[in-house]
């Protein structure tokens, strides 16, 4: 499986014909967050594969979103939702902690319930599979991973509990803009590939 991440800002030479030379093999595409609705609909119409998305804390709520979670474009909202493609398995939940007032902000006790919103679902997959969980889609970083000090980017106690107990392969996050070189993007813990997505990843099984 070969999986195009994308997150926070739009790529010059992804959002342009190029892209369909470069990321011709792209199976996948993941949204994490913080990305405008055309860019995403320009992905995937260029690739012609499905794209799954969580909101940001800057997306702006999508009026023509579906109770299912699919949107126009056929982009597929991940939050708290359980996903198969190709024989893997996705789920995600978006947003960032609560710092201000607007959309797709949590608190930390909020978090946690959309994160046992996936439970039922990530036992049932390990019942019937030799997995909880292969991807885990999210905006902010798990706590103590790739986070900040300041209150608006500190991570999402929840999605480390996640992380210690169903082990997914990947967890692919956005939130955390990258400005310097030596800032941390991939981290691994415990059996889990932590990613920060920002700009655009290449991610492989």
């Amino acid at each position: 499986m070969k999986i195009l991440a994308v997150s926070d800002v739009v790529v010059d030479w992804i959002y342009s014909p190029r892209m369909r030379l470069v990321l011709s093999d792209a199976e996948l595409v993941i949204g994490c967050g913080d990305l405008p609705a055309y860019y995403l609909e320009f992905i995937v119409s260029s690739l012609d594969i499905p794209l799954f998305y969580v909101h940001g804390n800057h997306s702006i709520a999508n009026s023509t979103e579906k109770v299912d979670g699919r949107a126009s474009g056929g982009l597929i909202n991940l939050h708290c939702s359980f996903e198969r493609y190709k024989g893997y398995t996705f789920a995600g939940v978006e947003g960032s902690v609560r710092y201000k007032e607007g959309n797709y902000q949590y608190s930390q006790f909020l978090m946690w319930l959309n994160v046992f919103r996936l439970v039922p679902a990530l036992l049932m997959n390990r019942f019937t599979s030799d997995h909880f969980l292969h991807v885990f889609v999210s905006h902010a970083p798990p706590w103590g991973i790739h986070d900040q000090s300041d209150y608006a980017h500190q991570g999402i106690k929840a999605f480390t509990w996640l992380l210690v107990h169903f082990h997914p392969d990947y967890h692919l996050h956005g939130h955390i803009h990258v400005y310097r070189p030596d800032m941390e993007t991939e981290t691994v813990f415990g059996k889990t590939r932590v990613v920060n997505a920002f700009g655009y990843r290449k991610i492989f099984f």
